[in-house]
């Protein structure tokens, strides 16, 4: 996908368009969405795996 000189070119960009005093706020906050969405995941799934046992009538 990626070789060596492309992903220092887009290393080099970042820094350029961000700054260096944003880059770890920035990665944070990825770090912190990235949790997020795994708990949501991890409900999500819980969620359709309890809607999907079967409820016994006692008729």
């Amino acid at each position: 996908m990626f070789n060596g000189p492309e992903i220092w070119i887009i290393i080099l960009l970042v820094v350029v368009l961000f700054g260096g005093n944003r880059l770890p706020k920035i990665a944070r906050n990825l770090g912190k969405a990235q949790s997020e969405l795994k708990k949501g995941l991890a409900e999500g799934i819980a969620e359709s795996k309890k809607d999907e046992t079967p409820k016994t009538d006692s008729n």
